[in-house]
């Protein structure tokens, strides 16, 4: 399928079109509520609720016996919730770290949900009811209600965020500042936990448990690289996280045998790498640019520094053996030599090199300058 044939597709094509409005309103919910999750150091937060969502998936089958998407959704929703409490729990009663808990509850309710998936698929009366969808994922599983849903939590999500925005950036910078405000920080913490766990949820079934936590962490850790502010963050986050729910689903759809969820992450990554490398104030490229900016300032810093300390103490500056010195020393390199040489610091002739007036000057500048920092 072409690109052009895609396009066309989406606004003609049910199906289509579900998916690409339901992964983009997912990638944005989640990139959102990605931004705390990252800057809170809680990286792991979201593989641990989308593991702990497993079980519960499974037990509401066992209860209900459906196969509606609502009620095993909002089992997950409950067995998330629940494993979340255990974090919180073993991190605030025990001397151990979020990582270590994270891991532990990550362990035992992902075991605990495939136990119960074999146990239900080995029922004489039951098959696995299609719930190793939310494994893996399966976006063309999406109808209508889904997305409508998720719209609708993103836009209760975008509710909270604007009423307690403040509160919500206090506590994420300074915890201790915000309970001498007065603010209840528990409910401010409970409550975009809450969050975090309903947009995982939601996005079990189009991504599955396995790669979630990509979803949630991949548009936000990009966003990170290119701004220092929240508000900036979060709106990127929310902008890449949608870019890549339809990028995605658009590679998914005009290439065979591919599946939503993966390429979607793999879209994610990319975002993830570009910014990794490209973002002006992080990024390795402009890293690296101005590491060679900074030595080769250095370097020329050096040169005047000792042309400055020859030529001070010889009144003669054209003099054949004060040439002599300055072409003996071995601090600049011939890129820097012609830099010098353009800024009419140095003149060159015959392959010997001396200094200018206006080069003694600078480098007078750049010596009492350092003096007084010193």
């Amino acid at each position: 399928m072409e690109i052009i044939e895609y396009i066309q597709l989406v606004f003609s094509d049910y199906t289509l079109r579900t998916i690409t409005l339901g992964t983009a309103v997912l990638g944005a919910v989640t990139g959102m509520l990605g931004s705390f999750a990252v800057l809170r150091k809680e990286s792991l937060l979201g593989d641990a609720i989308s593991h702990a969502a497993l079980p519960g998936i499974a037990i509401a089958f066992l209860i209900t016996g459906s196969k509606d998407t609502n009620i095993l959704l909002i089992g997950a929703l409950v067995s998330g919730l629940i494993g979340t409490l255990w974090i919180r729990g073993i991190t605030s009663k025990t001397h151990l770290k979020s990582d270590t808990a994270l891991g532990l509850i990550l362990s035992l309710f992902f075991g605990f949900g495939m136990l119960l998936l074999t146990y239900i698929q080995k029922q004489p009366n039951a098959n696995q009811a299609g719930l190793d969808k939310y494994l893996f994922g399966q976006a063309a599983t999406l109808v209508e209600s889904d997305v409508w849903l998720m719209t609708f939590v993103t836009g209760l999500c975008l509710l909270v965020l604007l009423l307690f925005w403040k509160e919500f950036k206090i506590l994420l910078f300074d915890k201790d500042y915000a309970q001498t405000l007065g603010f209840n920080t528990k409910f401010i913490d409970i409550l975009i936990t809450s969050f975090i766990v309903l947009a995982i949820v939601l996005g079990l079934q189009t991504v599955g448990v396995v790669l979630m936590s990509a979803m949630l962490l991949a548009p936000a850790a990009a966003a990170r690289q290119w701004t220092n502010s929240l508000g900036k963050m979060v709106f990127l986050a929310a902008i890449l996280g949608g870019s890549a729910g339809v990028f995605g689903t658009a590679i998914s759809a005009t290439q065979n045998n591919l599946s939503t969820g993966p390429v979607i992450v793999l879209v994610a990554s990319v975002f993830v790498l570009f910014s990794f490398i490209f973002s002006p104030k992080r990024g390795l490229l402009f890293k690296r640019i101005r590491l060679i900016k900074n030595r080769n300032d250095l370097e020329l810093q050096k040169t005047l520094a000792f042309m400055y300390h020859i030529v001070e103490d010889h009144d003669d500056t054209s003099h054949p053996h004060t040439i002599r010195m300055l072409n003996n020393f071995q601090g600049y390199s011939r890129k820097g030599l012609r830099k010098l040489v353009d800024k009419n610091y140095v003149e060159v002739e015959g392959g010997m090199w001396s200094m200018t007036s206006k080069g003694f000057k600078a480098a007078e500048n750049l010596y009492n300058q350092n003096g007084k920092n010193d």
